[in-house]
């Protein structure tokens, strides 16, 4: 059995983040002013220009490093973690989101604005009623 390393195929590595972005290749062709087929042409390569590469990183928003130690296996365990961890802080229901504040306060807060809201508008009516009163009088 062979321990020498595959090398990586830096094509399929850019391929698959775009995909994994929910980019289609013209879109990235777009971004870094290319076309279609242009990109179709990079993601069959194994090796790719590294100025055309820095391109490519800063359209799908990763590094150059990113790109290069691409792998699938380093995905599933970054999402197995990420789940791991925020089913670890809640349940089903609440997906770990706690709340920040209490909710008995927001609804004495709430109550306090619609009592002022409120004395606002019967001093309001009140100046109405006044000013009307002085244009009967004259």
């Amino acid at each position: 059995m062979s321990t020498a390393t595959k090398p990586k195929h830096i094509g399929r590595n850019i391929s698959r983040i775009r995909e994994l972005r929910g980019m289609k290749q013209e879109a990235l062709a777009q971004a870094i002013g290319s076309n279609q087929q242009a990109i179709s042409g990079i993601e069959g390569s194994e090796e790719i220009d590294t100025k055309k590469l820095e391109q490519i990183a800063k359209a799908l928003g990763v590094t150059v490093e990113a790109i290069e130690n691409f792998s699938e296996e380093s995905v599933f365990n970054f999402f197995n973690n990420f789940y791991d961890n925020s089913s670890s802080q809640g349940n089903s229901f609440n997906q770990g989101m706690f709340a920040t504040f209490n909710p008995l306060d927001k609804v004495v807060e709430l109550y306090e604005r619609l009592v002022l809201a409120e004395k606002e508008l019967v001093l309001a009516e009140k100046s109405k009623v006044e000013y009307l009163e002085k244009l009967l009088n004259k």
